[in-house]
C-alpha cells in the first residue's frame, strides 16, 4: 500500500500520469473527512488547475463542509476556477447548509463584480437552505439589502418565506414587494389545494389514473414555487394525491424533493406511490437513494424502475460497490433490466479507463 499522505495524493489529482490521477481520485472518494479537509486546503493554496480539480472532486464527495470554501472561490482570479466552483456548488445544492447560503447572500450584496453577483444569485435560486438567510436579510438595517433579499425571495416564491414577509411588513422599502409576494404565494397554494380537492373527489378507480395525469399537467407549469406544498401532499391520506405529488416533484426536478421521496419509497404502503417516487427520484438523478434502488431490485413490481433510476444516477462512482451485481444482471431475462445494467457497468468501466465493450480479454482489432 502507498505511504503517501492524503495531502500528497490530492496534489496528484492533476498529475500527468493517468494511474496517479486515478489513485488520487480513489483516495479522495474513500478518504472521508480527512480527504475533504485536504481538498478544502487545496482550494486555498493550490495552483489554478488543482483548485478546479479539487472543486470538482468535492462535488463528487458531496460534503456540505466544502460549501463556504467553494463560495470563496467564486472570487478567484482564474475564470476556470470560478466556473469549477460554481459547477460544484450547483451539483451540491441539495446538501449545502445555511452557512453556505449565507455566504452566497453576502456575496450578492457585497461584491462589486456584476458577474459574481449574478452567479451567486443564480446559485441561491437552487439551494433549498437559502430561504432562511434571505429571510433574515429582509430586516437588514440597509434598505438596499432588504430590497435585494425581497426581490430574490419574490423570484423564488417559496412558502417558507411567508412568515418573514409578514414580519417585515413594517419595512417601508419592501412593503410593496412583501404584499405582492404574499398574494402570489396565497394564489399558488389555493390553486394547488383546489386542484387536489377535485382529484380527491373522484371515486371511480378507472377514472382516477386519468384524473391524476390531468392534475399533473394542470399544476406542472407552477414549477419550483410548488415544491414545498407538494412535499406536504406526499403525506396525504389518499394514495392518488400522493402519487400526483410524487409525479410532479420528479418532473419539476428540485433536489428538495429527494429526502421526502426517499421516505415515501421506504414507508409507503401503496406500490403505485413507491413506483412514482422511484421514477421521480430517477429523474432528479441524485445519488442519495442509490442503496434504496439496490434494495428494490428483488421486488418484482419495482425492479425495472429501480434499474432505470440507477442508470440515471449522476455520480456513477457511488455504484462501484455493486459492479458485480450489474455485470451479473447484464444477462437478465428482463430486457430493460439487462439494458440498464449494461449501461451502468459500461459507465463504471469507462471511469476505470477500460474501453467499453472490451470484455473477457478480447480486443477490438479487425
Amino acid at each position: 500500500m502507498s505511504k503517501e499522505t492524503i495531502e500528497t495524493l490530492v496534489a496528484e489529482l492533476v498529475h500527468e500520469e493517468d494511474w496517479r490521477r486515478m489513485r488520487a481520485t480513489a483516495a479522495c472518494l474513500s478518504g472521508g473527512p480527512r480527504a475533504v479537509q485536504a481538498l478544502v486546503e487545496a482550494l486555498a493554496t493550490g495552483a489554478p488547475a488543482l483548485k478546479a480539480e479539487a472543486a470538482a472532486m468535492l462535488a463528487r464527495v458531496n460534503d456540505p463542509h466544502a460549501g463556504v470554501p467553494l463560495v470563496r472561490l467564486l472570487r478567484d482570479d482564474d475564470a476556470a476556477v470560478r466556473k469549477a466552483s460554481a459547477s460544484a456548488l450547483e451539483h451540491m445544492a441539495g446538501v449545502l447548509d445555511e452557512m453556505t447560503a449565507a455566504a452566497l447572500t453576502a456575496l450578492v450584496y457585497e461584491s462589486k463584480d456584476d458577474e459574481t453577483r449574478l452567479v451567486a444569485s443564480q446559485l441561491l435560486g437552487v439551494i433549498p437552505n437559502a430561504i432562511a438567510p434571505l429571510s433574515e436579510m429582509l430586516i437588514h438595517p440597509d434598505p438596499e439589502a432588504q430590497i435585494l433579499a425581497a426581490t430574490m425571495l419574490e423570484r423564488l416564491l417559496d412558502p417558507r418565506s411567508s412568515d418573514a414577509f409578514i414580519a417585515a411588513m413594517g419595512q417601508p422599502a419592501i412593503r410593496d414587494i412583501a404584499v405582492r409576494t404574499l398574494k402570489k404565494l396565497t394564489a399558488i397554494r389555493e390553486r394547488i389545494n383546489s386542484v387536489f380537492d377535485d382529484l380527491r373527489e373522484i371515486e371511480e378507480l378507472s377514472e382516477r389514473e386519468e384524473a391524476r395525469m390531468s392534475t399533473v399537467i394542470n399544476l406542472l407549469a407552477i414549477g419550483r414555487p410548488s415544491v414545498e406544498i407538494l412535499i406536504e401532499y406526499l403525506e396525504d391520506d389518499d394514495w392518488v394525491i400522493r402519487e400526483a405529488a410524487a409525479d410532479l416533484l420528479g418532473k419539476i426536478g428540485d433536489v428538495r424533493a429527494v429526502e421526502p421521496l426517499m421516505e415515501r419509497l421506504r414507508v409507503d404502503k401503496d406500490t403505485g406511490v413507491k413506483e412514482l417516487a422511484m421514477k421521480s427520484l430517477g429523474l432528479i438523478g441524485d445519488a442519495r437513494p442509490a442503496q434504496l434502488y439496490i434494495e428494490a431490485i428483488p421486488i418484482r413490481p419495482l425492479r425495472v424502475f429501480a434499474m432505470e433510476a440507477l442508470a440515471k444516477v449522476k455520480d456513477v462512482e457511488v455504484l462501484r460497490p455493486h459492479k458485480e451485481l450489474f455485470d451479473r444482471l447484464r444477462t437478465d431475462r428482463d430486457g430493460l433490466v439487462a439494458y440498464n445494467s449494461g449501461l451502468i457497468a459500461d459507465k463504471l468501466e469507462a471511469l476505470d479507463g477500460t474501453p467499453v465493450g472490451s470484455q473477457g480479454g478480447q480486443d477490438d482489432d479487425e
